[in-house]
This record gives C-alpha cells, structure tokens and sequence, in this order.
C-alpha cells in the first residue's frame, strides 16, 4: 500500500515537472501559475521523502 502512494505521488511529482516545462517555454508563461505548481511539487518532494 505504501508502495503504490508513494508511486502515485511520485507521479504528481512527474507531471508537475511536465507542466512547470511546458509553461515556462510558452511565449507569455503564466509567473504565477508556475509559483503555485512549484509550490505543490515542494510540498510533494517533502511527503515522498518523509515516507521514504
């Protein structure tokens, strides 16, 4: 069971990065949309490292 969170948030994690990329190489990339997912893949990469 943990095995299969800490999958499905390394995934989140995955996207987050996808997303944070694609953004970032629009024309006009939205500063505060990037903040937000930056925030929340902080916030991912503390609670994967706190269960591993």
């Amino acid at each position: 069971m943990v095995d299969a969170h800490l999958a499905a948030l390394s995934e989140k994690h995955a996207n987050l990065e996808s997303q944070i990329d694609q953004e970032v190489h629009r024309p006009l990339p939205d500063e505060t949309l990037i903040a937000q997912w930056k925030k929340e893949k902080l916030r991912l990469k503390e609670v994967i490292s706190g269960i591993r």
